[in-house]
């Protein structure tokens, strides 16, 4: 884990281990492996554990789904698309990288217009659009709120959830196969994921269709793990981890978070000013902030920069 210095402490534990039972899939069965990994220690830590119980490492496929899509930098940290690149390469495994069109920005200021399209890219190099052209038109003008309802906590759903559901309903591949898809919930992190199943059905399974099937289930190995055993489970393999930790970031998601805490926005404040001043504008413009009741102004000023 972490110490106050951002850095990596030692951790001696023993190997978590996959285990057999008939609560959990078996592994071996599937055709197609697909890892959601944004850059956080839970998604490459999830990874890791179905890489060590030796299924091909050809089976896999690293999916990222890009925050602000091909745009300029509004939301993400500027590095994650690099770091999960580069991590594929490490590992030998390949990165596809996916994204609502116009990214978090233009679903955020979204008015009398229908949500925007989603692109993917294919194994082969090629990027896919799809969608976006029978959507009702609506409105957003607010950031996301701080909630576990996905209807006002909008990112996760918009430009992560709906945009893997896009790839796996669209890409011809999938059909007739066998494909397991791999995210990185953990119980520790909040009551509502606490409730997350570790092994189900996958929302856009089709086992039973007509035309053609597209047998899919859903995993999350590290569901019941401490973060000390994920920890443990990244230093095994050897993995730097995201630069977010080693600047003080307790998780790594987006760089401006609406999850932050005022010692990040304070620190994004301070060292990252063209990061944080949109953030703060568009609370103003729209009359809404972030967190009910306070502004980004208000936790950074509360806050202590890392």
């Amino acid at each position: 884990m972490r110490d106050c210095n951002g850095s990596i402490e030692e951790i001696e534990s023993a190997p978590v281990v996959l285990t057999s039972s008939t609560n959990l899939p078996d592994l071996g069965s599937y055709d197609k492996i697909l890892c959601a990994v944004s850059g956080g220690k839970d998604g490459i830590a999830s990874l890791l554990l179905l890489l060590e119980t030796g299924i091909p490492k050809d089976r896999f496929e690293i999916h990222h789904h890009l925050v602000d899509g091909q745009g300029p930098n509004f939301m993400d940290w500027p590095v994650s698309a690099s770091y999960v690149r580069k991590l594929g390469e490490a590992l030998g495994i390949p990165v596809i990288e996916s994204w609502r069109e116009g990214g978090f920005l233009r679903e955020m200021l979204r008015d009398g217009e229908a949500t925007a399209p989603v692109s993917f890219q294919t194994l082969e190099g090629e990027v896919v659009t799809v969608g976006g052209t029978r959507g009702k038109p609506g409105r957003r003008r607010m950031f996301p709120q701080v909630t576990a309802n996905l209807k006002q906590r909008y990112c996760s759903s918009a430009v992560k959830i709906d945009v893997f559901s896009r790839i796996l309903t669209n890409d011809v591949r999938f059909r007739g196969q066998r494909v397991l898809v791999v995210t990185g919930e953990r119980a520790e992190e909040s009551t509502n994921r606490a409730n997350y199943a570790v092994f189900e059905m996958h929302r856009d399974d089709l086992r039973t269709g007509r035309g053609y099937t597209r047998h899919i289930d859903h995993y999350r190995p590290v569901h019941g793990l401490l973060e000390l055993e994920v920890w443990n489970i990244l230093k095994r393999h050897r993995i730097n981890p995201h630069p977010a930790y080693k600047l003080g970031w307790n998780r790594m998601s987006c760089r401006t978070c609406i999850f932050s805490g005022p010692n990040e926005w304070a620190t994004v404040r301070l060292y990252m000013p063209k990061a944080f001043e949109p953030v703060a504008q568009y609370e103003t413009e729209f009359g809404v902030t972030i967190k009910q009741g306070e502004s980004v102004n208000e936790q950074a000023d509360r806050g202590i920069p890392h």
